[in-house]
């Protein structure tokens, strides 16, 4: 053992360098050594940062009908070209201050080029951020949700079309059309065109994006939120997004509503005017849509929020009854009005305020009447259901749909938003099995 021990010592000994050589290894490094390679790094960095975030090619997401169309490419190549030129001459200063930095390598030098290396880092992630978001959006376009999301798309474009044909005025055409994405773990949601989102930095949204859930995706007879979140858009682009509140409270208010009643309603608008012109695109079947996805248990369902900006669950479904209803579909609105209200035969055991569960009932018919009925300028004098009518006549179109789609057969001119519809006629009528009715959805949409 002590051999051994010896015989490693002496290894190690031999291994060792010399005082002289350690005395030499340690001598300190001059820092122009140091600071010039590194300072000409922050200016390759930051260019070659800028260059990386560069305009998205046509061809970059495939090339088939899903993939994002011109238009969505350019909106967003022109939002990162606005963001990208702030980058290129904040990178500018950062390589004039590294050419200082490396002629004369003084703290002023230096500390000027690592504030503008400090400046042009924040706009780099900030641009990131929005690249790397619309990366991913229009990614999904190359995944297994591609032909699902195409014919969200063309729903989607749907609705924009018959509602712009049927205004009574010519107004500018919006574009690019809406754009559909899923994200699952979250509910159905829209971003308007124009307005400033967090997930951009508060940049503006170059064109409406509608959120849909994985769960929604996959039973299309649910797909009413399409509908519902296009009609959030359409509020805006059609200009009635401050017109249908002003008549809301006013209509209330002459009728002799209470100031509490008028408010509630009123801040109600955008998620009613939602249901109601979803109802008035896609018809009955839009209405057990919106009852899978408020018909929860009964606190849920009864529960009245002070700042909710989506109507009490309870209310919410009986105030698309009362548009089924003015729509001449008589019985389908007292079927489904049953069914909810034995669903829940006592919403006085929630926390509705008593006034307005005791006025509802008028109250619900003047909504629905000032936001359907009644004409806006910003329609050309055409009141809402004028510009998207649907009459019994639309709904057997609807029904034939659903007997074709069910069968696999090319279900003809039928308008891509009746699918959803029909979808719903044929699950409730078991007509095909679910799988198989999802399949022919997506299968007759992708290939228009």
């Amino acid at each position: 053992m002590l051999d051994t021990l010896q015989q490693a010592e002496a290894t190690a000994a031999a291994a060792a360098p010399s005082r002289a050589a350690a005395r030499a290894t340690l001598q300190p490094v001059p820092p122009a050594a140091v600071l010039r390679p590194w300072v000409g790094a922050q200016a390759i960095n930051v260019t070659r940062h800028a260059a990386a975030l560069r305009p998205f090619r046509q061809d970059e997401f495939g090339t088939g009908a899903a993939a994002p169309s011109e238009g969505h490419l350019q909106a967003v190549n022109a939002l990162l070209a606005s963001l990208r030129t702030e980058l290129i001459k904040l990178s500018r200063g950062v390589s004039a201050s590294a050419r200082d930095a490396t002629k004369e390598a003084t703290s002023r030098h230096l500390q000027q080029l690592v504030g503008r290396k400090s400046r042009a880092h924040d706009w780099v992630r900030a641009i990131e951020r929005v690249w790397d978001f619309y990366f991913e959006l229009f990614g999904q376009r190359q995944s297994q949700f591609a032909s699902w999301l195409l014919a969200c798309d063309r729903i989607a474009l749907d609705c924009y079309q018959v509602a712009y044909l049927g205004v009574g005025t010519a107004k500018s055409i919006p574009a690019p059309p809406p754009f559909s994405y899923v994200r699952t773990g979250f509910s159905p949601a829209t971003f308007r065109r124009g307005i400033p989102l967090r997930r951009l930095g508060q940049q503006l949204n170059p064109f409406p994006l509608v959120q849909l859930p994985y769960h929604r995706m996959v039973n299309p007879w649910t797909l009413g939120a399409v509908l519902h979140e296009v009609s959030h858009n359409l509020q805006s682009d059609l200009g009635l997004a401050h017109a249908v509140p002003r008549s809301i409270a006013a209509r209330l208010l002459k009728a002799g509503h209470s100031r509490s009643v008028a408010s509630t309603w009123t801040r109600w608008n955008r998620e009613l005017f939602a249901d109601l012109s979803g109802l008035l695109l896609g018809g009955p079947a839009v209405v057990g849509s919106l009852m899978d996805v408020i018909g929860r248990d009964a606190q849920s369902t009864l529960t009245y929020s002070p700042s909710g900006v989506h109507p009490t669950p309870y209310l919410r479904m009986l105030l698309s009854v009362e548009l089924l209803r003015r729509m001449w579909f008589r019985e389908e609105a007292e079927r489904y009005r049953r069914a909810w209200t034995a669903i829940y035969p006592n919403p006085s055991a929630g926390n509705i305020p008593r006034p307005l569960l005791q006025s509802f009932p008028e109250a619900s018919s003047l909504v629905v009447d000032t936001v359907c009925f009644k004409p806006y300028p910003a329609l050309g004098g055409k009141s809402l259901w004028q510009v998207m009518r649907f009459e019994p006549k639309e709904q057997q179109m609807i029904e034939e749909g659903a007997r074709r789609l069910a069968a696999g057969t090319d279900p003809g001119i039928i308008p891509a938003r009746f699918l959803i519809g029909s979808a719903r006629v044929a699950l409730d009528r078991r007509l095909a099995r679910p799988g198989v009715i999802m399949k022919n959805f997506y299968t007759e949409l992708a290939r228009r």
